[in-house]
């Protein structure tokens, strides 16, 4: 049976993607690989640099200066074009992953912020973090370096002896202003992000999207939303301004509507187009929040409801593949 190499898991926030990522994490290799076309799983997630980008803006509020990625603690990027930003790390960690590049920095909130700044300038920001001045930029560095350290062992940390039969699941959320017309404008929604995907990555990407409406996310949002956890995966909350702006409207629909091969999304990027199998997993009935749970509290209807939705999911991307 043929393995699913990369797995783009999408959706709005708190649609489900980080609970279907603990479900499958608990499955033995062979049922992954009869039911859902899967290997052993191998994660991305462009969450930790956002949350990273934050706690760079609020110690830089701490100590007087301006913040330089988000309006406020509580608002959207000051410039959309960090959506690419994130992408662009995402492409890094993909190469740095297949390479199995280890990096070994005396610093590495230093690296962090070489990073960004580097991947902020493939997506046409100015700089920033390299603007401020010597002083600032090294107290923001020891104010972040466990936490940069943490991200960047965490890094290596999942780096397999190799990928061969192995699943690569990276997962994002993308959307734009509610009320937005369709197609969304750069850059805003999967179209853009998905398009400063890399080659390596785009060639072999299928899509799992969690299907929500606007309004179940940011009803979930609030559900999951742990004030004191603010850097977790399963509990971190996404401000209603954030909500509102960058995930009121959500173009996966369209892009699959609009697509010339039934069953994809047509990825126009690096000169070439990638026609990406997309399946659906449908979550606007809530199927997913019991996963946050304790394993021994799951009961088996709500287990079977998710296995079977992601079943058939996986089985129309392995059939399109």
């Amino acid at each position: 049976m043929a393995i699913l190499e990369t797995v783009l898991l999408l959706a709005l926030p708190a649609s489900g993607k980080s609970e279907v990522r603990r479900y499958l994490s608990q499955l033995s290799p062979e049922e992954c690989a009869r039911d859902f076309h899967m290997g052993p799983t191998v994660q991305l997630d462009d969450f930790p640099y956002v949350h990273l980008m934050r706690r760079i803006d609020d110690e830089l509020e701490k100590g007087g200066a301006a913040r330089i990625f988000f309006h406020s603690s509580s608002r959207p990027f000051s410039d959309a074009r960090d959506w690419g930003t994130l992408i662009e790390l995402v492409n890094e960690d993909h190469a740095d992953l297949v390479a199995r590049r280890v990096a070994t920095p005396r610093s590495a909130a230093a690296l962090l912020f070489d990073r960004v700044e580097a991947a902020a300038a493939k997506a046409g920001v100015p700089a920033r973090l390299s603007a401020l001045d010597g002083a600032t930029r090294d107290r923001l560095a020891d104010a972040l370096e466990a936490e940069a350290r943490a991200l960047l062992d965490e890094k290596h940390a999942a780096y397999p002896d190799t990928l061969s039969g192995r699943t690569l699941v990276i997962e994002f959320a993308r959307g734009g202003p509610q009320g937005s017309s369709l197609p969304l404008a750069a850059p805003y929604g999967y179209g853009y992000s998905l398009a400063q995907l890399s080659p390596a990555i785009l060639e072999r990407a299928s899509i799992l999207y969690v299907w929500v409406t606007p309004e179940e996310s940011r009803r979930k949002n609030e559900a999951r939303t742990d004030p004191n956890d603010p850097g977790s995966i399963l509990h971190h909350g996404v401000p209603i301004e954030v909500m509102l702006n960058d995930y009121g409207t959500d173009d996966m629909t369209w892009l699959e509507e609009h697509s010339d091969r039934p069953g994809t999304v047509a990825v126009a990027a690096h000169g070439r187009t990638f026609h990406v199998p997309v399946g659906r997993f449908d979550n606007r009935v809530d199927k997913t929040s019991f996963l946050r749970n304790d394993r021994a509290a799951w009961r088996p209807d709500e287990v079977r409801a998710v296995h079977e939705g992601l079943r058939g999911a996986l089985d129309r991307i392995a059939a399109a593949r």
